[in-house]
């Protein structure tokens, strides 16, 4: 068998979503759904959904329906945080609350959260639809409960690293679990002999990678560039998110000098940003960020290698390419 190349599968990828079709209706609706969809997004999650299918020896081109339910389903959960964060940008333009408003985010991300099912279950065989669709309800509720620990967080007095851990774990790391675990399935009986150890290791690649990808996140909004990040650098630090950085600042000897730039409401947000990045430089956060981010892509590695006899031949080096994508981006 011909493994299709990482390229192959991100015009796969890109294609799922450029042939989503929606129904005429109201213009209202379906123009910020395509709005939202036609952003420069990174398309990871549909994307490792079909690296997953490819390893385990499927056919990737027969589950585009199911990786663009993935893309649609993560858009929906960005268009209402975005409402959440009051976020001005999203992929470099204008977030779809701030482009329209936010009676329309709000329809526009319900109408993409439904189709995102209809597209899940479209073309599933029936051995496997229940078994996909429990996991990708469940997931959706994780990555609701993440959520709600983040806005928790705002005003929360102390927070430690080990919560925000469990937060990222659900918000961003559950639809990375899903991506893994529905591809696994499309690809490999349940029945098939220790199953069941194998599903639990392909779950827990997904959450370690969604886990670096949001580690990455919070260092590039702080460190990053601005044209390649595709949002606002500095946004955590203007909206006093609670991002790894800031929780490890609060909880540093370094403590107070944050808590009086955060209650400071005389500077401007050009200069809160850089007396929060002079703090951050002298307790050595991007660093130690960086460490943070190595500890997680070595037990990602691991945890691939637990799972490599299983995979057809060539199917672990394109997963490790696919985790190399996420390792090196910056945006």
């Amino acid at each position: 068998m011909n493994l299709k190349t990482i390229q192959q599968l991100k015009k796969l990828a890109d294609r799922s979503i450029d042939d989503v079709k929606f129904t005429t209706g109201p213009k209202g609706l379906y123009d910020p759904v395509k709005y939202a969809l036609d952003g420069s997004g990174k398309r990871l999650r549909p994307l490792l959904l079909l690296v997953m299918a490819e390893a385990f020896g499927a056919d990737a081109e027969k589950y585009l329906h199911q990786a663009a339910a993935l893309e649609m389903f993560h858009n929906f959960t960005l268009v209402h945080d975005d409402i959440m964060d009051k976020a001005s940008l999203r992929h470099g333009v204008a977030t779809v609350y701030r482009k329209w408003n936010v009676p329309t985010a709000i329809l526009c991300g319900d109408a993409m959260l439904t189709y995102s099912n209809i597209l899940m279950m479209d073309g599933l065989p029936q051995s496997v639809i229940h078994r996909v669709m429990m996991i990708f309800s469940e997931t959706s509720m994780k990555i609701y409960e993440g959520q709600q620990l983040d806005m928790d967080f705002e005003t929360s007095g102390k927070v430690t690293i080990d919560e925000y851990i469990e937060m990222i774990m659900l918000k961003t790391g559950a639809l990375f679990g899903c991506s893994t675990a529905i591809g696994l399935l499309l690809s490999k009986d349940e029945k098939t002999p220790s199953m069941n150890i194998l599903f639990k290791n392909v779950v827990k690649l997904g959450y370690l990678i969604g886990v670096i990808f949001q580690l990455q996140d919070d260092m590039l909004d702080t460190f990053g560039n601005s044209q390649t990040f595709g949002k606002v650098i500095g946004g955590d630090i203007l909206n006093d998110k609670k991002t790894w950085l800031l929780i490890n600042a609060l909880n540093s000897n370094l403590k107070n000098e944050v808590k009086r730039v955060i209650a400071n409401k005389e500077l401007t947000g050009d200069e809160k940003i850089k007396e929060m990045k002079t703090l951050y430089d002298r307790l050595q956060l991007k660093e130690k960020i960086t460490t943070e981010i190595n500890k997680n892509v070595k037990l990602a590695s691991e945890t691939l290698d637990s799972i490599g006899e299983n995979l057809v031949p060539g199917g672990k080096e394109l997963i490790w390419e696919y985790i190399n994508l996420i390792i090196g981006r910056e945006k």
